[in-house]
């Protein structure tokens, strides 16, 4: 998502800076009525701290194993250290991953750069925020995962990158930037698909600001300090990685010979964000390979949701982009639709959750509504509203500075239930002070939604957040999501020490004694719960990520005063099957077994577990087999 500090305000910005209560504060009114609804009952912090070795989690810290650099089109030598570990930018070191790092001078999209731009030469990525993470439908071994590929935490400065394993996440040998886009300021909002071929595509949003002399992002046009007027201003773009690429520069970029634009725009009253992408990889849709690319442009801050599909052609390829259609909203509905989250069900249809706000009305109650295609992206409906009125989180979480993200998530279901592909969304609510997450089903196209559930099970309120929703061929829904129940490493132990909490000596949205030694609501972890495709509870929330982190540390700053700062979105949450089962077990119409699958997730990590000495933001990824 663009940083808020652009001419054009996102809409967790706009909640941040219209809300009345202070960040994290309570909001008035009755609790949600699925607050402390948990069918599967509480569980104690003791059980959960071990629930990931019970339940066979395995996990890796790809982005920690390799060193990555690009020359960014404009940098920035802001140096907020050494509280929280910030250290500015570095030139790179030298030998990389075998990316293009723009050593041997400019890309290709910064040859219209103004005078001072690009940078002097390639930097080196330290951090890594948010992501997403997909298994090929050709080879459940091979995965890519994707996420902010930082080279300066001060300044909000990076592009997109990605990770890969070929050997089922136990190494990730290829990694770097995405190439193709290294002419705009920032690449961001990683997400991607793979098509029925095995080629890979990523939908990026790249888009330009400079800096202003106090350090707050600058997006003007036509000045002498744009950084490059040769090329739009912001874009919805795509790069394609195609099947049996092996390297880091094997990606495509363009179309007919030109940049492959989904839409542009000049900034001047528009301003796109939150892009997301999906694939129709059911060999017995009528849309098979069909991919859908949607996004929000922010037209003087009314966000009008848009969609635009093509279809997926063997070695990268694809059909022209069909013209930008805008989504159909409930009647009555004020114009704040964002959050844009398109998936396919197996009979081809395609469906999408829209999350609407009230911004011009100062208000922040989130409405979320689904609207679906059933003719392969040409005509949309409305299908109806899952929850209204649901009490956002304030611009950041407890105790911390990282803002919120993504209110919440959506699948669709992979078996019937009640003769219909099952509709879930998970989203977070706000309404007694601390964030839980909540779930909602509707079995009948939208039409109407069960009764919500509390997901998080823990016993002692705290933060939980940015629920991923990912549904496995035998029906089994996940649900992954950060979670702040277990309290920070204690003073003079390993774990505290490899957390780097010494570096946290300056908070202020914290009111206790820093460094943050046993504070509660503070680290955090990922987590997850399994459910029926009718959404009975399968166990209790289980623990992914093998420490706790401190989300201050490293965290990129999204303005000129370093707050608020960023953790990301939403993370990554997909389900792959493990390759003795698809070998062995017949397959159903998704091309997939219904057993032995496995859950990934990709979140992010500042913990040192021997490759972060400078506990800075990586990438965590963990699978586990789905019950």
């Amino acid at each position: 998502m663009r940083a808020p500090g652009l001419a054009l305000l996102v809409v967790p910005a706009i909640l941040g800076a219209l809300t009345l209560a202070p960040p994290g504060a309570a909001a008035a009114g009755a609790p949600d009525p699925g607050v402390g609804v948990v069918p599967q009952g509480l569980q104690s912090d003791a059980a959960f701290a071990g629930s990931g070795t019970a339940a066979h989690v395995s996990s890796t810290v790809p982005t920690e194993t390799a060193v990555s650099c690009y020359r960014p089109e404009v940098p920035w030598a802001a140096n907020h250290g050494p509280n929280d570990g910030y250290s500015g930018e570095s030139a790179c070191p030298g030998a990389t991953t075998g990316e293009d790092t723009g050593a041997a001078g400019p890309y290709a999209t910064q040859a219209g750069s103004n005078p001072g731009y690009p940078a002097s030469g390639p930097m080196l990525v330290k951090d890594h925020s948010e992501s997403d993470i997909r298994v090929d439908p050709t080879n459940p071994q091979h995965l890519i995962g994707s996420s902010k590929w930082i080279v300066s935490a001060e300044g909000y400065n990076h592009v997109l990158g990605f990770y890969e394993s070929f050997d089922g996440g136990r190494s990730w040998p290829v990694q770097g930037h995405i190439p193709g886009y290294e002419g705009w300021t920032d690449n961001t909002d990683p997400v991607g698909a793979f098509d029925s071929y095995g080629d890979y595509y990523e939908l990026l949003l790249p888009y330009q600001f400079f800096y202003n002399a106090d350090g707050s992002h600058n997006s003007s046009v036509g000045t002498s300090r744009e950084a490059n007027p040769a090329v739009p201003s912001e874009v919805i773009s795509v790069s394609v990685r195609p099947h049996g690429s092996t390297t880091a520069s094997q990606w495509v970029s363009t179309h007919n010979g030109r940049p492959d634009y989904v839409a542009s725009y000049d900034s001047i009253g528009n301003g796109p964000d939150k892009q997301w992408i999906t694939i129709d990889t059911n060999p017995a849709s009528p849309h098979f390979d069909r991919v859908y690319a949607m996004w929000v442009d922010f037209h003087h801050n009314v966000p009008v949701p848009f969609v635009s599909y093509a279809d997926a052609l063997p070695g990268g390829a694809h059909t022209d982009w069909s013209k930008p259609q805008a989504l159909p909203e409930p009647p009555s509905t004020p114009q704040g639709a964002t959050y844009l989250l398109p998936h396919v069900a197996p009979d081809g249809s395609v469906y999408t959750s829209i999350t609407n706000f009230d911004p011009a009305h100062r208000a922040f109650g989130a409405t979320m509504f689904v609207d679906s295609s059933a003719d392969g992206g040409a005509s949309w409906t409305t299908d109806g509203t899952a929850e209204s009125g649901v009490v956002a989180p304030g611009a950041t979480y407890n105790n911390t500075t990282f803002r919120s993200g993504i209110e919440n998530t959506f699948a669709t279901g992979t078996v019937k239930v009640n003769g219909h592909y099952p509709l879930y969304l998970a989203y977070e609510d706000d309404s007694t002070g601390v964030d839980d997450v909540l779930l909602t089903a509707s079995y009948d196209g939208g039409a109407t939604w069960s009764a919500p559930v509390q997901v998080n099970d823990n016993a002692t309120p705290a933060d939980e957040f940015q629920p991923n929703l990912a549904a496995a061929p035998d029906g089994t829904v996940s649900v992954a999501f950060y979670d702040r129940r277990l309290a920070c490493p204690a003073a003079g132990t390993a774990e505290a020490a490899a957390a780097g909490l010494a570096l946290d000596g300056a908070n202020p949205n914290y009111s206790g004694a820093l460094p943050p030694y046993g504070a509660a609501n503070y680290c955090v972890n990922t987590a997850i719960q399994f459910y029926g495709p009718s959404l009975n509870p399968i166990g209790q929330n289980i623990r992914l990520s093998p420490h706790s982190f401190d989300p201050q540390l490293n965290s990129p700053s999204e303005s000129a005063t370093g707050n608020p700062t960023f953790l990301g979105d939403y993370f990554g949450n997909t389900v792959g099957q493990s390759s003795t089962a698809q070998s062995s077990t017949a397959q159903s119409s998704t091309g997939q077994s219904g057993a032995g699958a496995v859950d990934w997730t990709s979140s992010v990590t500042t913990y040192d577990d021997g490759g972060n000495p400078a506990n800075r933001q990586q990438q965590l990824v963990t699978s586990i087999p789905v019950p």
